[in-house]
């Protein structure tokens, strides 16, 4: 049971495979590859019950689809012409299917949108440690105009409006329901780094984190809440965080109220609007750091730069760590300095 229930499930990801790769053009493809089984099928056919050879089995097939009202070959047995009905009715029935779809495409004045969407599906395949932003809103715009500005990034969304602004601002997307395996995988979750769910929807964003955590269980995912109790359910269903984003929006109000200098000093910080920039530095087994303490590694002297927390591999966190603090691979080090010191010291991580 376990094995055909394996089977089902290969079959299906082959076909979403396959949708991906033609997109649009699914249709027409399935259309020319039927007629191409229907041509093959058809000489063996004739080669089987008349006893042809190959030329003239291949030779009646090509007047019979054509339709072109030349001559049997050969006289046909009852079985024969059996077949060759049976063999005009289907051919004439992918070769409607494929002007239909032809048709379709030219009508709707989509060729060159949809060569447009190919390209982009292309670059999508070829991307990796990448974020997939879930809706493209008022608070997924924002979340995607950002990653943008450092790393790659691919939005899901079904609102032509939102695409085209998506567009506009030259954001990778696919068009479509993001709670559909078939929309995730095209945007490249099993390459993906990290997903962003912010759709208005909280049901929605509870059945985007279950799908991106059974494709993808390495996915760093962190998703959109609207209220506490909402919390609890998105962390089960397999999102690393859920943040209240009405709750961040406010407090944020309320710091650049209570303490409006060190709220403008974090966010140009976090933007690097100046020279000035607050960065995380994850520690690598091979660096030089591993294994010593902060006055060892002589950070401060060398590049001139202040770690203000440091978050160990295990998730325990050290704020203002003290000069004995070891560092140690996987440690992430919280520092604030100049872009160009910044740089110098990721090269010896």
């Amino acid at each position: 049971m376990l094995r055909l229930k394996h089977k089902r499930f290969n079959l299906r990801m082959r076909y979403i495979t396959l949708r991906q790769r033609f997109g649009s053009f699914f249709p027409l493809a399935i259309g020319l590859i039927g007629i191409q089984f229907l041509f093959a099928g058809a000489v063996l056919g004739y080669m089987h019950i008349e006893g042809w050879n190959f030329f003239d089995s291949l030779y009646m097939v090509v007047i019979t689809l054509a339709t072109v009202g030349f001559g049997e070959v050969h006289p046909l047995s009852k079985a024969g012409r059996v077949m060759t009905m049976l063999l005009i009715l289907i051919g004439v029935g992918f070769f409607t299917f494929i002007a239909g779809s032809v048709a379709q495409l030219l009508v709707e004045g989509r060729v060159q949108q949809l060569l447009g969407r190919r390209r982009m599906q292309k670059a999508i395949a070829k991307m990796s440690d990448h974020c997939i932003v879930c809706g493209y809103g008022r608070i997924g715009s924002v979340v995607a105009t950002e990653i943008h500005q450092e790393a790659a990034v691919v939005v899901v969304e079904s609102n032509p409006a939102a695409i085209e602004i998506a567009e506009r601002d030259g954001i990778l997307y696919v068009q479509g329901d993001a709670t559909s395996d078939e929309m995730l995988l095209a945007a490249g979750l099993k390459q993906a780094k990290s997903l962003v769910a912010t759709l208005s929807q909280e049901a929605s964003n509870v059945y985007v984190v279950l799908t991106a955590r059974s494709l993808n269980p390495n996915l760093n995912i962190v998703a959109r809440a609207d209220s506490e109790a909402h919390i609890n359910r998105l962390i089960l269903a397999g999102a690393n965080r859920a943040v209240l984003t009405h709750r961040i929006g406010g407090l944020r109000m309320a710091q650049t109220v209570l303490r409006p200098t060190v709220t403008t000093f974090l966010d140009l910080a976090q933007r690097g609007d100046f020279d000035l920039q607050m960065e995380e530095l994850v520690v690598s087994p091979k660096s030089e750091l591993c294994g010593k303490d902060l006055v060892q590694t002589r950070i401060r002297q060398r590049f001139n730069l202040i770690i203000v927390t440091m978050k160990k591999a295990n998730g325990e966190m050290y704020y203002n760590p003290q000069a004995q603090t070891i560092i140690e691979s996987g440690d992430t080090l919280v520092a604030i300095g100049k872009k160009e010191s910044l740089t110098q010291m990721m090269e010896i991580l």
